[in-house]
């Protein structure tokens, strides 16, 4: 069973940025589509990026696009969700996810695996 484990968040003004990383531990993460979803107090989780298995194709929220970027590097199994211009509407815990073999990036997709969540705090 694959393990996610996020790392990069933080307390980051209004303006900045911060890069969110997710290392899997699994030998077939070449074959995963992954993604970032995000929960803010009070609000529905929602999808903010995602990512096919090669990299090739990406899918963002409305929300994000323009100042958020997904990549991944399938050699150090990691997927890395760099955010600029952050406004405190970005402020929520941050999820990684995946699931093996998922060829559809947009919503709705549930994956089957899940990281513990990484805060990010964006101050006005």
């Amino acid at each position: 069973q694959v393990q996610l484990v996020e790392s990069g968040g933080g307390l980051v003004q209004a303006g900045g940025s911060l890069r969110l990383s997710c290392a899997a531990s699994v030998r077939t993460f070449s074959s995963y589509a992954m993604a970032w979803f995000r929960q803010a107090p009070g609000k529905e989780r929602e999808s903010v990026a995602a990512i096919s298995w090669t990299g090739a194709n990406t899918y963002y929220a409305d929300a994000v696009k323009g100042r958020f970027t997904i990549s991944r590097d399938n050699a150090k199994n990691t997927v890395y969700l760099l955010m600029n211009n952050l406004k405190p509407d970005d402020t929520a815990v941050y999820y990684c996810a995946g699931e093996r073999g998922r060829e559809r990036l947009f919503p709705p997709w549930t994956p089957n695996a899940w990281g513990q969540g990484t805060q990010v705090t964006v101050s006005s």
